[in-house]
């Protein structure tokens, strides 16, 4: 009998941590591609780990520094908001899987952007300290990449 209680309290220990980690992925996903670097020190551990395997070139980067410096340069190339589609809880508390799509433009061309993504979220005492994210980069180049101007004679 002694066991069972353990298990409830664990059951619902799980579900709290699950509830403040969809809150604080919420906030994380509507404050993401306005160019607010500030959310990384109040949303992130600072030995965060991004892994993006589906980038030009595949990167796992580590600690709030490294990706701070990869992602500040890109930051205002892209003018996009992020709507989160599905949130799938798994059996760790501690991991999301989210679904969410983009919708903007880019700032070097007006282009439209739109993207689909699906990333993984895993999280250290309310905090975020693991995303791997899939998504298409390619759609993020074309945004960017100007239409070739052709002179007709």
């Amino acid at each position: 009998m002694k066991e069972s209680g353990w298990k409830v309290v664990r059951l619902l220990n799980d579900k709290k941590v699950r509830e403040r980690n969809i809150d604080v992925l919420q906030t994380a996903i509507s404050s993401i591609g306005r160019g607010n670097s500030e959310i990384f020190s109040t949303l992130y551990t600072d030995d965060w780990v991004l892994e993006l395997p589906y980038s030009e070139h595949p990167k796992v980067l580590n600690g709030i520094n490294e990706i701070i410096s990869y992602l500040k340069p890109q930051m205002g190339k892209l003018e996009f908001t992020l709507r989160l589609t599905n949130i799938f809880e798994c059996l760790d508390p501690n991991l999301l899987i989210a679904e969410y799509v983009s919708e903007g433009k880019s700032t070097i061309t007006n282009k439209p952007y739109q993207n689909s993504y699906i990333g993984l979220w895993r999280f250290r005492d309310g905090k975020i300290c693991g995303v791997k994210e899939y998504m298409n980069p390619i759609i993020a180049n074309e945004a960017n990449t100007p239409l070739e101007v052709t002179n007709e004679k």
